[in-house]
């Protein structure tokens, strides 16, 4: 989400699919979108259709300020938050930046059947999520239990 960012400059997006390839994700979509909340939700609409997706990963307007409108343009969409997400992402930050991860409203959430994780804006917030929390939930070998296991059930396409 942002409005001063293009594909070549859109470093932490850039990141993110990096990452999620390298451990083996297929990525499906991309796209850099204003922070309005109005084409944050057409976008997410069409998204939410799509058959082949599993999880949203999004990165900028979870901040403080005017223009940061990520988490209020989602937050119709939400079935059940994913508390431990952000207060886990905001401990870790916490190491890095201080008192500083306050003013990130980073989250995660089941959307119907996708998983969202809202991400700050910020390179090394993106990098922190993705490689401490994101990517080991999404590998089938992470123990006790991890989102990849979970997501045929939120699916619907497994009991128990």
């Amino acid at each position: 989400m942002s409005d001063t960012r293009s594909d070549a400059t859109d470093k932490s997006g850039q990141f993110i699919v990096e990452s999620l390839s390298e451990a083996g994700h297929l990525i499906v979509k991309k796209s850099i979108v204003p922070d309005e909340t109005t084409r944050i939700r057409q976008l997410f609409e069409d998204w939410r259709k799509e058959d082949t997706l599993d999880v949203v990963i999004s990165t900028g307007g979870t901040g403080i300020t005017e223009r940061d409108i990520t988490c209020e343009a989602f937050a119709p969409y939400v079935t059940k938050e994913i508390a431990g997400f952000g207060e886990l992402f905001r401990w870790l930050s916490f190491e890095d930046i201080g008192a500083a991860c306050i003013q990130s409203r980073a989250f995660g959430a089941l959307c119907g059947k996708l998983l969202l994780f809202a991400l700050p804006g910020s390179t090394g917030a993106v990098r922190l999520a993705l490689e401490k929390i994101i990517v080991p939930q999404l590998d089938n070998r992470t123990k006790p239990c991890n989102f990849s296991l979970l997501l045929p059930r939120i699916r619907g396409e497994a009991k128990g």
